[in-house]
């Protein structure tokens, strides 16, 4: 378990600014920025393959960091915005 945190923490850093370089090239459009982190963290899971865990205990970790990739984003776009 401490595995696939400690994973997708190092991934979250790095699906979110691959997301956000997606983002600036306007392929994909903003309402499916949440689901284009979750496959970006996905791949990139996958593909730690230098991690002596499970290839399901991977794909797990780029999951969530896919998900924290997202959060991350919302947090920082909600604090700019003031009520």
């Amino acid at each position: 378990m401490y595995n696939i945190l400690i994973l997708a923490t190092a991934i979250a850093t790095v699906t979110n600014g691959m997301v956000q370089a997606i983002k600036q090239t306007e392929l994909i459009s903003k309402r499916f920025l949440p689901l284009t982190a979750i496959c970006v963290g996905l791949i990139l899971g996958a593909s730690a393959t230098f991690v002596p865990i499970s290839i399901v205990e991977r794909l797990w970790a780029g999951a969530i960091s896919g998900l924290a990739a997202t959060g991350l984003f919302e947090l920082g776009k909600n604090a700019n915005h003031k009520p």
